[in-house]
């Protein structure tokens, strides 16, 4: 199959989303139902995530102790958080048919903001559970060696490192006038072939890696480990909560990452062939909006299954309720106080017998 020259040198992220020069208005009709339902699935994840990791944020860092619990917490739902706030843009994007309204340094920050995000959540979520397995099983070495300060150098360096494998967005994510549409893609800035093909291994091998393969293995050895630990322990009700919050968290993370690692392995046949062209084109869109929707479950799960954190809701929202309450009785009792007659007003005794209803 031949391609105008100017075009050899784009690698999967060009075809794959927007096809052949001959075949672009055919495979937008084969893709039509799928971006349709990935469309939906990041509206999903937008409001969703944004409630969440909001709610997330601000009961760990305004209603709660500051602890290394907490710590990871709102590190984790600040990553997500962070995240889903750029999926309008995508969702926008979408929507016109792949067309990119935002200018090339948009598309650049927005593509290293979503990778960042994406590995700082996969990264925390690792660190957090292996600290969780650290904190219950070794319990000796963690009272020594577990502290606030020592958490917030953890999430420093973890920031660090995700920003760091996210900056090949930067250098080649890129925009390009095609079809009367600008596109947002990834340009290798290679006139040899061999040579994009060769970046383009490179960054989905780290990205698969160290996004997928070894978080997800640290998950399971940690969660394998509390497993047997709880099956050994005298104290299998305090590993309880726990365990099935990690059993929650680990199929999550499966189910919504393995589609998309996956079909970024899959995608490096198009160097080579086609065979693949139309099964990655209709279902990467699909596999992608799964591993967004990940960043909405994660603050879905530690409410519903995590106690503590649910205590920490239930408390915060019954002080709300009663601090609104209290507000609108002084409120009230301002009005009432201004509609009396002067002389009446007076009479009254000073102190808060005067100013309240209760």
């Amino acid at each position: 199959m031949e391609h105008n020259e100017d075009y050899e040198n784009y690698t999967y992220d060009y075809y794959v989303e927007y096809g052949d020069m001959d075949d672009v208005k055919t495979g937008h009709r084969q893709k039509e139902t799928m971006h349709l339902i990935s469309v939906i699935i990041y509206i999903i994840s937008f409001v969703l995530g944004l409630i969440g990791n909001g709610t997330v944020i601000w009961v760990t860092s305004c209603k709660s102790k500051k602890t290394v619990n907490s710590i990871w917490l709102l590190n984790l739902a600040l990553a997500d958080f962070i995240f889903v706030l750029f999926l309008p843009l995508y969702i926008d994007y979408i929507l016109r048919e792949f067309h990119w309204d935002f200018g090339t340094v948009m598309c650049k920050l927005n593509s290293f903001v979503i990778v960042m995000n994406m590995y700082a959540s996969v990264l925390f979520l690792t660190v957090l559970s292996i600290d969780r397995y650290i904190s219950l099983v070794h319990l000796n070495w963690s009272q020594r060696h577990r502290t606030v300060r020592r958490a917030w150098l953890v999430c420093g360096c973890v920031w660090v490192v995700s920003a760091a494998l996210s900056c090949p967005a930067l250098i080649f994510r890129d925009t390009m006038l095609l079809h009367d549409k600008v596109v947002c893609f990834n340009n290798f800035h290679a006139h040899d072939r061999h040579l994009a093909a060769v970046w383009h291994i490179v960054i989905v091998a780290i990205r698969t890696t160290v996004g997928f393969l070894l978080p997800f293995t640290a998950i399971c050895v940690t969660g394998i480990l509390l497993t047997i630990k709880v099956h050994q322990s005298e104290h299998s009700v305090r590993f309880s909560s726990f365990t099935k919050t990690v059993s929650a968290v680990i199929l999550a993370f499966f189910l919504c990452w393995a589609p998309f690692h996956i079909f970024s392995l899959m995608e490096l046949s198009i160097h080579s062939s086609l065979h693949l062209h139309e099964v990655l084109r209709t279902g990467f869109p699909l596999a992608t909006s799964l591993g967004f929707f990940n960043s909405c479950i994660n603050p879905v799960l530690y409410m519903l299954l995590g106690k503590k954190v649910r205590h920490i809701l239930k408390r915060a929202c019954l002080n709300i309720t009663k601090s609104s309450l209290r507000e609108l009785s002084q409120s009230i009792s301002a009005t009432e106080m201004e509609s009396m007659p002067e002389a009446f007003q007076e009479s009254l005794p000073e102190g808060p017998l005067a100013s309240s209803t209760l």
